[in-house]
């Protein structure tokens, strides 16, 4: 198998000496936040709302309409387009959500009114 030898380093002129690390010696590994400054690290998307992007993107293509490129534009209409339905899907998502809890909660207290009659009717039995 492959051995490897020790690494020889030139002295530093600031008086440190090298360190050995813990995995043996090894490259010193860059975390993950090393070069961090607290901003998201999605490089995909945007740190703004959809609503904002959709205002964005229909700005641009009003702009590139008036400038004459009608590609440009339904480029940015489309655009626009995408994040227009990632909003109807969220107020989807708010309309469901906020109907389920009172759903739910009808159902439980059917659920523990059925129970309460149910263990009624074995008490009566068992007299």
């Amino acid at each position: 198998m492959f051995q490897r030898r020790p690494r020889r380093f030139r002295h530093r002129s600031d008086g440190r000496g090298h360190q050995r690390h813990a995995n043996g010696g090894g490259q010193m590994r860059i975390t993950p936040n090393a070069f961090s400054n607290n901003e998201r690290r999605n490089n995909f998307r945007s740190a703004q709302s959809a609503e904002k992007l959709l205002e964005k993107y229909n700005a641009l293509a009003k702009e590139a309409l008036s400038s004459g490129d009608r590609i440009l534009s339904e480029n940015y209409f489309q655009h626009a387009e995408h994040f227009s339905r990632i909003i109807d899907g969220k107020n989807q998502n708010r309309v469901q959500i906020s109907s389920t809890p009172k759903e739910s909660s009808n159902n439980l207290v059917k659920n523990t009114n059925s129970v309460q009659e149910q263990e009624k009717q074995e008490q009566e039995k068992k007299e």
